[in-house]
């Protein structure tokens, strides 16, 4: 399936690495625009597309700053179609059980994987009410909210449950204005996220769990996020699309 994003604008956070900045890749080679949030500095990889990108060193839980950033990359790109809430936390050696963990780490959790994203939604839908045609969000959850886990994040899994109850509610409160809003969920991802996959045998062994034997990578999450962005999935709104090799069958 041939997506054409040509004179289109996305907002994506989390675009100095992993998935984020995958997305972004993708939407330029599909001819987009794009411009990238993340605390790190922008990648190489991006920097080749010149002055069709654009990059700022955000703190996305500093809501001043995301929404001037937004603001301003909405100004200079005269439009704004679509956001992509990518950046998160996943913590193993801070976060754990919600009956032992440190309560101040559980709020920076939060305060990165869900307040974020009312940071970035409510500064771009400002813009996006503002251009015409459709218009998209895709929020990035976990499969890890549906399941629980044995060694528990529950920071984690908590905020992205956050992540698709906040993408349904603004499905809802949007649908007449033609904005649509969905949740990606992914399963077991090759990323930076996921640093304890340090060798081989590890990354081995975590495929094995999926029924289709491998680790997802940023490119399988790319598609499925330029598919919901497009005009391909114009009819969907107020959905989870789960990525997971058929983890959740497990």
């Amino acid at each position: 399936m041939h997506l054409d994003f040509t004179n289109r604008h996305l907002v994506v956070t989390g675009a100095g690495g992993g998935m984020g900045q995958e997305i972004a890749l993708c939407y330029l080679q599909a001819g987009g625009l794009v411009t990238g949030f993340d605390v790190k500095p922008p990648p190489d990889a991006l920097a080749a597309y010149g002055d069709r990108v654009s990059f700022y060193q955000v703190d996305i839980t500093d809501a001043a700053n995301v929404s001037e950033a937004i603001d301003a990359a909405a100004t200079n790109r005269g439009r704004l179609d679509h956001l992509a809430n990518v950046a998160g936390v996943l913590w193993f050696d801070r976060d754990g059980s919600a009956l032992e963990m440190d309560l101040g780490v559980w709020d920076e959790v939060f305060d990165i994987n869900l307040k974020a994203m009312v940071h970035t939604a409510r500064a771009a839908i400002r813009h996006m009410r503002a251009t015409e045609g459709d218009r998209a969000m895709v929020h990035v959850s976990t499969t890890q909210w549906y399941r629980g886990d044995p060694k528990p994040q529950d920071a984690y899994a908590a905020s992205k449950a956050g992540v698709c109850a906040l993408s349904k509610s603004l499905a809802m409160q949007l649908a007449a204005e033609g904005i649509r809003s969905n949740a990606l969920v992914p399963g077991l991802t090759l990323s930076p996220l996921q640093a304890r996959w340090d060798d081989e045998a590890k990354r081995a062994s975590a495929a094995a769990v999926a029924p289709l034997g491998r680790l997802g990578t940023p490119a399988d999450m790319a598609a499925a996020t330029l598919f919901l962005l497009s005009d391909r999935a114009s009819y969907i709104t107020g959905v989870e699309l789960v990525v997971d090799g058929g983890l959740l069958m497990r």
